[in-house]
């Protein structure tokens, strides 16, 4: 049977992951492979590190779109992938992978996953996870603070001159192409139940096919 695939997708702090994290925790009974598009940022180790810290990581072209489609196509075909891992911190990919086993069900997320045609192709249902734009940006700074070490004037003038803007331009258009909106974050527990309602129904329907 073919895995299904959920590309969730929002804004930065938006609370995709959550959201992500509580459809895959609601499927308990199922396979679930979880990947985050952040792993497949570009790899600019041959950058300095103020040089990678000046990349504008909101930026589509800041993506390893080929190795993403690639590994989400290979998933799709019920094939285990390794998948890359990423320093927030260095601003690089680790030598790391992890290996994500085949699954009935794939869970995606990331700030600009409905960019790529390819990829909204390969998703059989793509959510976008709304949140108004204080909650997001405290949202972010809190994480950057605390996961990523990053000083808080560093982090405001990230997002004043890359994350809104790149936010605007690249990320709010791509909620045209979502089937589900979801508002008011990661927590909105009734969008949830109705996602993993879907899911199920699906699974069942293709497992009577």
């Amino acid at each position: 049977m073919k895995p299904f695939i959920i590309g969730i997708a929002g804004g930065s702090g938006s609370g995709k992951s959550t959201v992500a994290r509580n459809v895959a925790q609601a499927l308990h009974t199922e396979s679930v492979a979880f990947i985050d598009m952040d792993a497949y940022y570009r790899n600019f180790t041959h950058l300095t590190l103020d040089e990678r810290r000046a990349i504008n990581w909101d930026h589509p072209d800041a993506f390893d779109w080929e190795l993403l489609v690639s590994q989400l196509a290979q998933l799709a075909a019920g094939e285990p992938i390794e998948k890359p891992v990423y320093d927030f911190v260095t601003h690089a990919r680790t030598d790391r992978t992890v290996v994500i086993p085949p699954a009935c069900v794939v869970v995606i997320d990331g700030i600009l996953l409905f960019s790529d045609a390819r990829v909204r192709e390969l998703c059989d249902v793509k959510v976008f996870v709304d949140a108004d734009p204080d909650i997001r940006v405290i949202r972010r700074i809190k994480r950057d603070m605390t996961r990523r070490g990053r000083p808080l004037a560093e982090i405001i003038d990230q997002y004043l001159t890359t994350v809104q803007p790149m936010h605007l331009e690249f990320v709010e258009p791509t909620k045209r192409y979502a089937d589900v909106i979801v508002p008011r974050g990661g927590h909105n527990a009734v969008a949830v139940e109705m996602i993993v309602a879907k899911i199920r129904g699906r699974l069942d329907g293709a497992a009577s096919d």
